[in-house]
């Protein structure tokens, strides 16, 4: 017996949250319910009550359609008591005429309240969607290294797809539920307490039912949740690794990976739709039992003249419909937790301090001169593991400062608090002297260019992406810029020039031709200070050779810093700083460090080496 014939069992499923396997769905595991479900409630109401006015209609439609439901039946059992008493044929009719103007009624009530409740809906999904993407632009670098893209983009798809789901429909059912509930009740007790109470005897059964099937849904529904956004980002993350999947035959590996997690979010789904699927065979077993218990106390009260007829037939449908609308309120209590997880987790999300709100009182950096000092700089990822150990150097307006060592040395770490996507555990850097940390993030990232190994490209034309270095560019500056980048020339080659369509994995365009672009969307941003992190790795020597030409258009009269394997596009550096294990081994420019016959030297030998092999 395998994982796809074996039987589900309920007490298989595991969640790996806090990475320990847990046994979440036993009798005796604890309930895990959203940390703020009364919280993200009333969140979620405050932005619908944005929109009050449609929302008052829509209560009220509500209010109209539950008044016309519970008068239908009532106007039938009181015709058929008329009917009994004088058997007058015209009280019939007129009774009947009564009926379909109150159907007619509900109808139409029904109609308006949906249509204006799916504008309500569709609208607070619209904004929530909007605040929720907006905000996510806003957030740190940190935050998304410590997230899967794919679980991220279920926050943004699947759980907003089921808060939208229950916008539509459950708002109005619970209100609805709760109005007809009220309003049945009334009319029972105004027409006989003594079968009313007779009727409410399965409400403990109801309860009791309700109860063991609502404490396992809540939990199975958030697990589904977790379950596939992490399959979402397993398969965003195969699809991006495509080439190193097959590249080293681990294909196999990744779909039993794949497996793994889907029969993870087969079993949650699976258990919580079963489950939940109790509810209606409930709802509809207590239903036969209310109508047997209304047959046979509802005669013997006729017997003993303390009803009518017209009563029992007016309590067998409003038994109908007491246990429907509970029936509904159980339904929609599923619908409810799933959605109401999905909103906390897109709330979380937008809770999340982004960096525009934590530096309000910054200074917003205008322009540089481009002096750049470390001063003792630390850095950790984690308390117990440096990677950046008492850095300091000095770079002079227009220098060009390059960072060599080994792979793990802290290089890339120096470009990244340098653009302050982290900032320094010990110690200072400086802009002109001043600390970085008193100016706004995004506006010493506009001071600053980079031009990384792998050149990212956007969905769109040539032109597009050139102009994402300064949006407000003319044609004509676009491509000025793509001819001191040595881009023009291939650009011109292609049937629609810089209106030529690529995707974002640059299909197309070589990766020569990518680095070019990216150099041009460099150039037209005219920053102060220029990052230049592997820029011509991966690269032909004939296509090295223009991307070296267009670098140093691009660095001229530029604060730059480069990162580079290929020490050849170091050697006209001012300053070349050699790092080991997070610490400047030896600085100096590139003839003084072959004359040290150092850690320097030994690199530049085996790069000789390398290439002449």
């Amino acid at each position: 017996m395998n994982k796809w014939t074996e039987p589900f069992r309920y007490d298989r499923i595991k969640l790996n949250q806090t990475g320990e396997d847990q046994d979440l769905y036993t009798e005796t595991a604890p309930a895990k319910r959203a940390e703020d479900f009364r919280g993200t409630v009333k969140r979620i109401w405050k932005l619908l009550s944005e929109r009050k006015m449609s929302l008052y209609l829509v209560i009220l439609m509500v209010a109209l359609s539950s008044f016309f439901a519970l008068a239908g039946p009532f106007v039938v059992g009181m015709s058929i008591d008329w009917f009994v008493e004088d058997g007058d044929v015209t009280n019939l009719i007129y009774a009947l005429i009564v009926l379909a103007v109150i159907y007619l009624c509900h109808s139409l009530t029904v109609f308006l309240q949906h249509f204006w409740m799916i504008k309500i809906a569709q609208e607070t999904v619209y904004h929530m969607r909007i605040q929720l993407f907006h905000h996510m632009q806003k957030l740190p670098i940190p935050f998304f290294d410590r997230r899967r893209h794919g679980e991220l983009m279920s926050r943004l798809t699947n759980d907003m797809d089921n808060v939208s789901n229950m916008l539509n429909s459950s708002v109005i059912q619970i209100i609805q539920s709760v109005l007809t509930l009220a309003g049945v009740l009334a009319v029972m007790l105004y027409l006989s307490p003594l079968l009313t109470l007779v009727t409410l005897t399965i409400i403990p059964a109801m309860y009791v039912g309700m109860k063991w099937i609502t404490k396992r849904t809540g939990k199975l529904f958030k697990a589904q949740q977790r379950h596939l956004g992490d399959m979402n980002g397993y398969i965003q993350e195969t699809m991006s690794g495509q080439k190193v999947i097959k590249s080293f035959s681990q294909e196999d590996r990744v779909i039993a990976g794949f497996e793994e997690r889907n029969v993870r979010l087969r079993l949650a789904a699976f258990w919580a739709q079963v489950i939940s699927g109790f509810i209606p065979k409930l709802m509809n077993m207590l239903n036969n039992f209310s109508f047997a218990i209304i047959a046979g106390a509802g005669g013997l009260f006729v017997l003993y003249d303390m009803i009518t007829i017209g009563v029992i037939v007016i309590f067998a449908e409003y038994a109908r419909q007491f246990t429907r609308p509970l029936n509904d309120l159980a339904n929609q209590f599923n619908t409810l937790l799933s959605a109401i997880a999905g909103a906390e987790r897109v709330f979380n999300i937008i809770d999340e301090p982004d960096e525009v709100t934590e530096e309000a009182d910054k200074k917003e950096l205008v322009s540089l001169q481009g002096e750049v000092s470390f001063d003792n700089v630390s850095f950790a990822y984690d308390d117990d593991e440096w990677i950046l150990n008492r850095l300091s150097f000095q770079a002079s307006p227009g220098e060009t400062v390059a960072f060599v060592g080994p792979t793990g040395a802290g290089k890339t770490t120096i470009i990244s608090l340098l653009s302050r996507f982290y900032s320094p555990t010990t110690g200072l850097i400086r802009f002109d002297g001043e600390d970085v940390t008193n100016f706004k993030r995004e506006s010493v990232r506009n001071n600053i260019a980079f031009v990384l190994q792998d050149s990212y490209l956007f969905e769109g034309t040539i032109r597009e992406n050139i102009r994402y270095g300064r949006l407000n560019a003319t044609d004509a500056e676009i491509e000025e810029a793509a001819v001191k980048a040595n881009a023009h020339s291939f650009i011109r080659r292609f049937p629609d020039g810089y209106l030529t369509r690529i995707d974002s994995e640059g299909g197309g365009i070589s990766q020569g031709q990518k680095q070019l672009l990216s150099i041009a969307r460099a150039l037209l941003a005219d920053p102060d200070i220029l990052v230049l992190d592997e820029a011509t790795s991966s690269i032909d020597t004939v296509t090295e050779i223009k991307i070296q030409q267009a670098l140093n258009s691009l660095m001229k009269g530029r604060t730059s810093f480069i990162i580079a394997h290929r020490l050849n596009t170091v050697r006209s550096a001012d300053q070349i700083l050699v790092l080991n294990e997070g610490e400047i081994v030896e600085r100096g420019n590139h003839e003084q460090l072959l004359n040290k016959n150092g850690f320097y030297a030994d690199l530049y030998a085996s790069h000789l080496k390398e290439k002449s092999g």
